[in-house]
């Protein structure tokens, strides 16, 4: 046991106890968000918003730069997806989960490709370009900010993005380093199968409350 214990943080070996600290915070808030996301609760927003400036900070420290975008965009469109997701369909009901416009669709792919180019010039441009992780980094922040986008407006296509990033992700944070942060695609992966489901069942029915 104990040398599948060092092997799996044998990566965190020479890096600073507050860095390890503020992922693992960073884990948590951001496993609360998926959760409440799952629920179409409200919270979804305040926690991701908390562990997505964590983040931001040690992606930062870490130089990775196309992680740290798609945090900050993140944080961006949790404010955006808190202002849309409180706006009312009538009196006592707010706008409910629905399936994404064709044109919607349209806009998904424009902004997947407009995403990849985006982070590939920015990796360029600061000399960062390192093989096939980088590849892969613009692969999932480009998936990521279609999920987040959708996610914000509420429609249900949102998690087929999560999933398909989650599972990416899951081996790309371990190589990079990350073991905690890889261990929470795991359970986001998981979540999100879950998250599909129940959006699916609630399509088109206004909510009473942002907290159930």
């Amino acid at each position: 046991m104990s040398l599948i214990f060092d092997w799996l943080f044998s990566e965190y070996e020479n890096t600073p106890t507050h860095y390890i600290v503020l992922e693992v915070i960073a884990v948590i808030f951001g496993f609360l968000s998926v959760l409440f996301s799952k629920k179409d609760n409200i919270l979804v927003f305040p926690t991701g918003i908390i562990s997505t400036l964590i983040f931001v900070y040690i992606l930062y420290q870490y130089g990775l730069l196309g992680d740290m975008m798609i945090n900050a965009y993140y944080f961006s469109m949790s404010v955006y997806g808190w202002y849309l997701w409180t706006r009312k369909v009538d009196d006592s009901h707010f706008i409910p989960i629905e399936k994404a416009s064709p044109r919607e669709n349209i806009k998904s792919i424009f902004l997947f490709v407009a995403t990849a180019i985006f982070v590939t010039v920015i990796y360029e441009v600061f000399d960062k370009w390192d093989g096939w992780v980088t590849y892969m980094d613009v692969i999932t922040t480009s998936i990521f900010f279609v999920g987040m986008w959708l996610m914000a407006k509420k429609r249900l296509e949102n998690w087929i993005y999560w999933i398909v990033g989650d599972l990416i992700s899951i081996p790309l944070y371990y190589y990079k380093g990350l073991t905690f942060t890889s261990f929470q695609f795991i359970l986001f992966t998981i979540i999100a199968v879950y998250g599909y489901l129940e959006w699916k069942k609630n399509l088109n029915k206004p909510k009473a409350s942002l907290l159930k």
